[in-house]
């Protein structure tokens, strides 16, 4: 059975954009981004694979989930990670390229590709989207930036059910971003 990860950057605050969407506090040079592009490249959308020269296999995810706002985010590509595919959980999207499909119970979308063979399933954003996943978020991958955005769009956005994760694993880069990873925790 495949896992759900919810990688994402967030602030020390926990919020993964600022109140518009957007991300541009986040710190996008340094170890850290190292780190992601040799151990993550899969993540990197078509541009940014492209920009770097990154053709590789994928590592750890050959499917990615991702709410509306975070697909239409601005200045983002009709079909952002077509190494992978690529689900957008919404009821008011209806045009798409061929390689985007849209989903409108994202829960019933990820059991159905949990059942399937293959790497993992990338929950991508957003904050809304992320509380409906919780009970089937596997693991999660979180890059901490040391900075504060004070509002914004958290992490988890909505009511949800108590869930509690076991911390896996942590690095600290010398830019002061923090990879911390956990796994689902066997409920009381």
């Amino acid at each position: 059975m495949r896992n759900l990860t919810y990688f994402v950057a967030t602030s020390l605050d926990g919020f993964i954009a600022d109140p518009k969407g957007g991300f541009g506090d986040f710190l996008f040079e340094g170890d850290h981004m190292t780190a992601l592009f040799e151990e993550y490249p899969d993540t990197l959308p078509a541009q940014g694979r492209e920009a770097m020269g990154i053709d590789v296999p994928n590592k750890n995810f050959d499917t990615v989930l991702m709410g509306r706002a975070t697909y239409q985010v601005p200045g983002g590509l009709p079909s952002p990670y077509p190494h992978l595919r690529q689900y957008v959980v919404s009821s008011r999207l209806s045009t798409t390229p061929a390689d985007v499909e849209v989903v409108s119970d994202p829960v019933a979308k990820v059991r159905e590709l949990k059942a399937e063979s293959g790497l993992g399933i990338w929950l991508c954003g957003g904050g809304r989207l992320a509380a409906a996943l919780l009970p089937e978020i596997d693991e999660l991958v979180l890059k901490i930036h040391p900075v504060v955005f004070g509002k914004g769009i958290p992490l988890f956005a909505g009511e949800f059910p108590v869930a509690r994760f076991a911390k896996a694993s942590t690095r600290t880069f010398d830019t002061g971003v923090v990879f911390t990873t956990y796994t689902k925790a066997d409920q009381p």
